[in-house]
């Protein structure tokens, strides 16, 4: 019998019977007689009968749904990230709910509303480039809602999250360039907002130091990340008095902006400007002028740690027993990978 799927009730009244009676015979309750729960249960198959899941939901006091904001499911490292988290999360029988806030810290706010009124039972967030508010994640926790950020880490205490260790990335990458001879080295870094700005700017002043060599911090320009954000940084880098002869870039996207635009200047690439960025995304190694290294920061990896850690805390039956809860902080350690082409 085709058409809309029946309810309890109209079972019950088909057969008679009370809707509690029909609901432990679809639960194979012992209470119900064998001949009752088979006559509930034909029926309900000839109805088409399916459980109502927000009341399954209700009763469980669950979802079975996580959140995940990104900032741009468009980048190539959040959709590696965002495929770890969804295979994670289908294992232990969880739905992701996705949403982009398109790198904007108003979007940012209304998003995570959103999820708490679809009654997600947890959040992955990679905040966005312009947040420097925090309030709307402790909003969550007056809901019980857990959060787990990962790369785009904000600075604030008492949080469970996953990121790359930029710093270490940050004093790779220059002491590679460093080892190549370079002396004078810029680097355009994303805002002051983002955490791994600052991790990025800490490596770089630890490599030189390393390699006794005076930090010049006007070698350090801060941008948005944008096209024309990298377009007046690497004016202000090519402008300075120290001529830098290599730079590193936030990640591969700042990187591209940068190269394009350097090829504008008709600067050449092979003998008077090389680059170093982050990300390591695939499609720099096909490009005619791939950065001499990037810094693998494993996507993939990310997301795949991010999802476990929430999906632990929403199966966890027991919290801490002190007084101050245990967070979870897990660092990946990041890569310098060298391009071959170059």
């Amino acid at each position: 019998m085709a058409g809309k799927p029946a309810t309890i009730k109209e079972i019950a009244k088909m057969l008679n019977v009370s809707v509690s009676t029909v609901s432990r015979a679809l639960h194979k309750h012992p209470s119900i007689g064998l001949n009752t729960r088979l006559k509930v249960q034909k029926l309900a198959n000839e109805l088409n009968y399916e459980p109502n899941q927000t009341a399954i939901f209700f009763q469980k006091g669950k979802t079975y749904t996580i959140g995940v904001i990104l900032p741009e499911l468009s980048e190539a490292f959040f959709s590696a990230a965002i495929t770890a988290i969804e295979e994670t999360a289908y294992k232990r029988n969880y739905t992701v709910l996705l949403a982009q806030s398109h790198d904007d810290a108003e979007k940012e706010k209304e998003l995570v509303e959103k999820m708490k009124n679809h009654r997600v039972d947890g959040l992955l967030i990679s905040v966005a480039k312009t947040t420097s508010n925090f309030e709307h994640f402790d909003m969550l926790k007056r809901y019980n809602i857990p959060v787990v950020f990962f790369d785009r880490i904000p600075p604030i205490k008492n949080i469970h999250y996953v990121a790359c260790n930029m710093e270490t990335g940050s004093i790779e990458a220059v002491s590679y360039l460093l080892q190549k001879g370079h002396r004078s080295i810029g680097m355009i870094n994303g805002p002051p907002t983002l955490a791994a700005s600052g991790e990025r700017k800490e490596g770089y002043i630890k490599a030189m130091q390393k390699y006794r060599i005076k930090f010049d911090p006007s070698l350090v320009i801060s941008c948005d990340l944008s096209e024309q954000g990298t377009h007046a940084a690497l004016d202000t880098l090519l402008a300075s008095k120290r001529n830098p002869t290599a730079i590193v870039t936030f990640n591969d996207y700042v990187y591209l902006y940068a190269v394009n635009y350097a090829r504008k200047l008709n600067i050449d690439l092979q003998k008077d400007l090389h680059f170093v960025s982050y990300a390591n995304l695939p499609i720099i190694h096909y490009m005619n002028y791939a950065p001499v290294a990037s810094v693998e920061q494993f996507p993939h990896l990310q997301g795949q740690k991010a999802a476990d850690i929430l999906l632990d805390l929403l199966t966890q039956k027991e919290q801490p027993t002190d007084d101050k809860p245990a967070y979870y902080k897990v660092i990946i350690e990041s890569q310098l990978v060298e391009n071959s082409g170059t």
